[in-house]
């Protein structure tokens, strides 16, 4: 056989199907392993160039295949889709897609994340579960005990009456079976709220202790979640030249539709890391509802609605934040530019 210069992987949980070629781009192996041959087989090659789709245990598995020697790269999977042969995907084929796309210059890899950076993620993917799950449990409560005709203002307080109405016995607004099912959907709500309180205090620990998140969290509305997770996420921030490229990259510019020397805007790409975008976004409206307005903002909202704003801040908070990576030093205010 001859000599591989590079090798595709199409994982999966327990069938991975290779894809090699050679440096005169002809293909010299095609062939599925199990899971336990993996590191068995690249044990045993040439140091070479090994890619696989960013998706589930590809940073684990480029961890270990990296610490056998070998050159790892991992590719989005929107930029190996093209590659795919038309009306027949298979495992064969997804291999030579990654296999191609690993030879284009223009393809975007993403960092390996070390086990920290997954660890503080897993965090922050947890958090993100048991909120949507409050929200979930909220909003049941809400419209069961409606159907009752009892009602209670938006928010904490006017929930908290609700779950306070809820499991009381000697209220006869609620028939016996109806607050049986609702104390255990407030006994749900209340673990949640505790676990979330328990990985919010996880994550500001987590942030004390790392100088990169102590340093993001002096730029206003940025606190300890979101400085961790643009931590966790980024990794090296110096693989974006400037701070637009890292806006652009969290998906917080304009989308293009345009042609004929006519440029035409629409939405924000949305491209990116969706949590971190968020909670950027989250920050901004902060900013905005409660935070002290500066002249640029105030300028800001003179030309565009709230919304369109609120957007704005958030591209700039992200622009910060890399420039504070990048470069060092903490946030410092300017005066009629400071957000």
């Amino acid at each position: 056989m001859k000599q591989i210069t590079r090798i595709a992987i199409d994982l999966s949980k327990g069938a991975f199907q290779l894809h090699a070629i050679d440096a005169e781009e002809r293909v010299v192996l095609c062939r599925q392993l199990k899971r336990g041959q993996v590191l068995g087989f690249f044990a045993k090659m040439a140091p070479c160039r090994v890619g696989m789709e960013a998706c589930a245990s590809a940073h684990y598995w480029a961890r270990e295949i990296g610490a056998l020697g070998h050159e790892v790269v991992l590719i989005p999977p929107a930029f190996v889709k093209p590659y795919v042969k038309r009306g027949r995907k298979n495992d064969a084929n997804d291999a030579a897609a990654i296999c191609e796309a690993m030879a284009r210059h223009s393809v975007t890899t993403v960092p390996v994340k070390t086990p920290g950076q997954q660890a503080v993620l897993m965090l922050h993917r947890a958090r993100k579960m048991l909120v949507g799950q409050r929200t979930m449990l909220a909003n049941a409560l809400r419209a069961h005990l409606a159907e009752f005709g009892i009602v209670a203002p938006c928010g904490g307080k006017g929930l908290a009456t609700l779950i306070a109405l809820a499991v009381d016995a000697a209220d006869p607004a609620l028939p016996a079976l109806a607050r049986e099912a609702l104390a255990m959907l407030a006994a749900q709500l209340r673990d949640a709220e505790a676990k979330i309180d328990a990985l919010d205090h996880r994550i500001r620990e987590a942030c004390v202790t790392d100088e990169a998140c102590r340093r993001l969290a002096t730029i206003p509305s940025i606190g300890p979640i979101t400085a961790s997770a643009i931590v966790a996420t980024v990794g090296d921030p110096r693989r974006f030249k400037t701070g637009r490229d890292f806006a652009a990259w969290l998906g917080l510019v304009p989308s293009q539709h345009s042609t004929g020397g006519r440029t035409v805007l629409g939405p924000i790409t949305k491209a990116g890391d969706r949590h971190i975008r968020s909670l950027l976004v989250l920050c901004a409206t902060g900013m905005l509802r409660y935070g002290k307005r500066s002249p640029w903002i105030a300028a800001l909202l003179g030309r565009m609605e709230a919304r369109k704003a609120t957007v704005a801040i958030a591209n700039k908070l992200a622009r910060i934040a890399w420039a504070i990576l990048a470069h060092g030093g903490t946030y410092r205010r300017q005066a009629g530019l400071n957000v």
